[in-house]
């Protein structure tokens, strides 16, 4: 192999020498003006050209046929015919009246190949360098692939890798071209430190960026390596938390990262002012629209005095107010929020200013920076197109949408103008990101033993947004298959729609004496309402079929719907979510109510309604002590003179009542269950992160308290017990973010229970399911 640096340039300065020699001999006395007539070129003589046309090298050259040639002259044409990268060696000079060009052909690129990298493909590789197959070698070219690929490695959080280009000459002027990496190991972050907050902790502000600390986990995650790009997305992270938390004058005063070269890692420094927190005093709306009534929009107002300032809200606000002018007819208008600040009592009087804006339209919207994801994926997150009135509040929210979908590393849109003052052009910048998982996760569950599952899920399959998801779970009792597929925007519209399939294959265990099985799937539908309100419906139809193994008395099988049974249900539910992180929410409320009406032909019939809501709320922001309040419920009753099967009822015990099993809680026939057809609930827990444990294990506890009651049967017997007296509990939890999911255990203690309620002390399970 031969460096390609000592292969273009080897030749170069003799090149120059050689044709600058002609310049200073004697005999041509150029200098002289008796001899001005030997000056004057009357024929270029090309030489050594195979593939460039003589027109074309003569073309770039200063002096022409019938003018005179000077040094300078030549000087300009051999920069002109080296910058055109087409040759690695050019001499000029001249004899008599005749300029003789003789050239070296750069070599075409046979190809072009990688050696010495595994954890970027050759694939990625090909698309980020300029120097192709059948292109002409150029050492310029070459450079600059070199830093390209630098730049992709320290993307990967690579600061340590390292290029060579190398040669391999073949026949016919071709050559091989190959670049020799040294990928280096991985440069993680060692330390991430914050200077200047008081209300926030370290740690606190560290789960609001993406970039983490390396550590024992850092085999499975890539945020602890360093990107500049990722970096930048969490200085605006930090400044949203702070401004969505009432701190208006927040700054970053420097975002600072250091490479230890000897030990191959980045410090990490945020330098911030926080400023004082606000709370706003007077919120007022004001028109300088005559038609517009301001009124008439207070109802749109997310913001109350007393409350503590969110720019977000403010921002939200903005939007909605100007969707509903856009509504009734004034598309240019333009809705500011203008904010007085009160130092002394730290309040903030906003007001909500509507003028009429210029009359600017969107000439063009250009997508750039995906290369994966398609366009009209992008596209679809906007309100407006081409040719519409020009917004910035819906530019805004587009770009909150973008960031939501979670496809893109970064999200930026720029503005510039248009053809004429009346236009404008939005330049959408992003970057493609993974947005595929795959987890493989074991546990034990304390009524079906040692559980696990194998799950896939791709939310942005073959670029198109479509959220695909397998799962394959297994334990000791019980085996299941599920498929889904949703495609979020059903139509052409903000309609989501998908379906389901599943099988689930039961056996007996402590808390179900007989042997089940389950296929069926289902179709759904989402519409949104508004950013925090969705309408779900759906329909599903399921197969049942229940075996006994002799250890289940006969009435309980009855009960349960011994053989084969279809139902078929029409299911809907309203979701109210403003939680801020549904792994681990801090503040937010989540409420959702469910109905399920079965009885659409199959073999069952009832009618079914659930609630659940929760209430998180940040008690002490510096020791990260978070509040939470749930309270629940259920009713089932059947209809055309069916009764409510125990497979239909509601089983209830540590899902509602910690400290009880499974389906511990409810009406029971001996040991058997029977399900309740009524139950509610209600339950506070504190939750907190366990000193001295590091912070990126992802562990913390919690202290609760829960009461409740589930009761209620269809089912009539002198052996059956029933009450619906509450229950209670109080214990501690201990909390786990793992790289699977949140998980929880969770000891109890019941302090009220029936005689025959079973009871159990531990509990495993999620800590979260919305």
């Amino acid at each position: 192999m031969t460096s390609v640096k000592h292969f273009l340039r080897g030749t170069a300065l003799a090149a120059i020498l050689a044709a600058a020699g002609p310049l200073v001999a004697p005999d041509l006395g150029f200098l002289g003006a008796t001899s001005a007539q030997a000056q004057v070129i009357r024929l270029i003589d090309v030489r050594g050209n195979t593939r460039v046309e003589d027109e074309t090298i003569k073309a770039y050259l200063s002096v022409q046929l019938g003018q005179r040639v000077d040094a300078f002259a030549i000087d300009d044409s051999l920069k002109a015919l080296f910058a055109t990268g087409l040759f690695k060696d050019v001499s000029i000079e001249r004899r008599g009246s005749t300029l003789v060009v003789t050239v070296v052909e750069n070599p075409v690129i046979n190809r072009v190949a990688f050696e010495g990298n595994k954890k970027i493909e050759d694939e990625s590789l090909a698309q980020v360098v300029g120097s192709k197959q059948r292109g002409v070698l150029t050492q310029s070219r070459v450079e600059t692939d070199i830093q390209r690929i630098l730049e992709v490695y320290r993307r990967s959080g690579r600061f340590g890798a390292s290029v060579t280009p190398k040669i391999i000459e073949r026949s016919s002027n071709r050559v091989d071209l190959v670049y020799e990496i040294d990928e280096g190991a991985e440069t993680g972050i060692s330390r991430i430190t914050f200077i200047g907050n008081h209300a926030f902790s370290d740690s606190r502000l560290q789960n609001v960026i993406r970039t983490k600390e390396g550590g024992l986990l850092s085999f499975i995650r890539t945020t602890d390596t360093y990107d500049p790009d990722r970096l930048r997305s969490d200085q605006e992270g930090l400044r949203q938390f702070y401004l969505k938390h009432g701190y208006a004058d927040f700054q970053i005063v420097s975002a600072v990262a250091d490479l230890d070269r000897e030990r191959n890692v980045f410090f990490i420094t945020f330098t911030i002012d926080e400023g004082e927190q606000y709370s706003f005093s007077d919120v007022e709306i004001e028109s300088n629209i005559p038609d517009v009534d301001p009124e008439s929009l207070r109802g749109l107002l997310r913001v109350e005095p007393g409350d503590v300032y969110n720019s977000l809200l403010v921002d939200k606000t903005v939007e909605d107010i100007t969707i509903e002018l856009a509504r009734a007819g004034y598309a240019f208008a333009t809705v500011r929020p203008r904010a007085d600040r009160d130092f002394e009592n730290r309040t903030i009087a906003v007001t909500f200013s509507i003028d009429e804006g210029a009359r600017v339209f969107i000439e063009r919207i250009n997508i750039r920076g995906n290369t994966r994801t398609r366009d009209y994926v992008i596209r679809r997150e906007f309100d407006i197109s081409e040719g519409d009135a020009y917004n910035r509040a819906l530019v805004n929210r587009a770009e909150r949408r973008l960031r939501a979908l979670r496809f893109f590393e970064t999200v930026r849109i720029d503005t510039q103008p248009g053809s004429t003052p009346d236009r404008i052009i939005l330049d959408v910048l992003v970057q493609d990101q993974a947005t595929g998982s795959f987890s493989v996760g074991a546990g034990y569950s304390t009524s079906d033993g040692i559980i696990g599952d194998v799950s896939l899920t791709e939310r942005n399959f073959l670029g198109r947004g479509h959220l695909v998801n397998a799962r394959v779970g297994f334990g000791e009792s019980q085996q299941s298959y599920e498929f889904g597929f949703t495609e979020p925007y059903f139509l052409g519209r903000r309609l989501s729609a998908g379906f389901d399939v599943y099988r689930r294959e039961l056996d007996d265990n402590d808390n179900r004496n007989f042997e089940q099985e389950e296929t069926g799937g289902g179709i759904r539908f989402g519409l949104p309402i508004t950013d925090d309100l969705q309408l779900n419906v759906g329909y599903g139809i399921e197969q049942r079929e229940v075996t006994n193994d002799g250890s289940t008395s006969l009435a309980i099988i009855q009960a349960a719907a011994e053989g084969e049974t279809i139902k078929s249900a029409f299911n809907w539910s309203l979701v109210y979510n403003t939680i801020d992180n549904v792994q681990k929410p801090t503040s937010g409320i989540f409420a959702r109510l469910t109905q399920e009406f079965a009885g659409i032909g199959g073999d069952v019939q009832f009618l079914s309604t659930t609630f659940d809501g929760r209430y998180y709320r940040e008690l002490n922001t510096e020791w990260e002590i978070v509040g939470l309040i749930r309270v629940q419920g259920g009713y089932i009753t059947g209809w055309g003179g069916d009764d409510v099967r125990i497979l239909d009822a509601f089983q209830r015990g540590g899902n509602l009542v910690r400290g009880f099993e499974t389906s511990g809680l409810g009406p029971r026939d001996g040991e058997d269950s029977l399900g309740a057809t009524t139950y509610y609930g209600a339950s506070a827990e504190v939750q907190f992160p366990i000193p001295y444990i590091p912070k990126e294990l992802g562990f913390g506890g919690a202290f609760f308290a829960d009461i409740g009651s589930a009761f209620g049967t269809d089912l009539s017997g002198a052996s059956i017990q029933d009450s619906e007296s509450l229950r209670a509990s109080v214990g501690g939890s201990i909390l786990w973010q793992s790289p699977f999911g949140p998980l929880r255990v969770d000891i109890a203690y019941p302090l009220l229970e029936e005689d025959f309620d079973d009871t159990e002390i531990v509990r495993f399970g999620a800590s979260t399911a919305f």
